[in-house]
């Protein structure tokens, strides 16, 4: 995935996006600025030990069983979440605004990260009669526009993304889960991402 930094559009040759499928998208603010929120460490501290059903058992209530030394450090959970600011919450309207402008469309899995997002597109004709089935290029091209129309209001006048985006058609059910994943701990792999930055 580190290899998608400053990578050129790989749209197939000949291929129709407008079609019957899943795709994975990824889209940057120009130049890389982290200006959408920032990914921030929760959960220091949450025993999991403690929500286990065992430890609701009455024969469990005794203190000794409550004692600090019996809480271990591999119970102890650190999770990174993003934390999204004013235009990174934009950037959320509009990605779920998709699947509502466009009946045909359904986000399977999305993130907004500080400098760009990721999310798993899903094209189905079959939801909707009658209509022109538009590009995957159509559908970021609203979502950007939009995007920027909003925050450019909410007072970031110089934001933009950056002109192209990289898609990737998803063919089976192992590359489905390996994308997924990959979308769900980009919080967790910020500091080892191919985009991260400290600005």
């Amino acid at each position: 995935m580190s290899a998608m930094k400053n990578r050129k559009p790989n749209r197939l040759k000949g291929y129709d996006y407008s079609k019957n499928n899943l795709y994975f998208i990824t889209n940057c603010v120009k130049n890389n600025l982290c200006c959408l929120g920032r990914v921030i460490r929760v959960g220091t501290g949450r025993d999991l030990s403690v929500h286990h059903p065992e430890n609701h058992h009455p024969e469990n209530h005794h203190p000794e069983n409550h004692h600090p030394k019996n809480h271990h450090p591999e119970n102890i959970t650190i999770e990174y979440v993003m934390e999204l600011n004013q235009y990174g919450l934009i950037v959320k309207e509009k990605i779920n605004w998709l699947s509502d402008q466009y009946e045909y469309v359904k986000i399977h899995n999305y993130q907004v990260m500080p400098n760009h997002f990721h999310f798993i597109l899903e094209i189905n004709s079959n939801l909707i009669d009658g209509v022109k089935i538009k590009s995957v290029s159509s559908l970021m091209g609203a979502l950007k526009t939009t995007s920027s129309k909003l925050i450019h209001e909410a007072g970031f006048q110089d934001f933009e993304w950056h002109r192209s985006f990289h898609d990737a058609v998803i063919r089976d059910e192992k590359g489905y889960c390996t994308v997924f994943n990959y979308i769900t701990n980009n919080p967790a792999n910020w500091g080892k991402d191919s985009f991260y930055s400290i600005d």
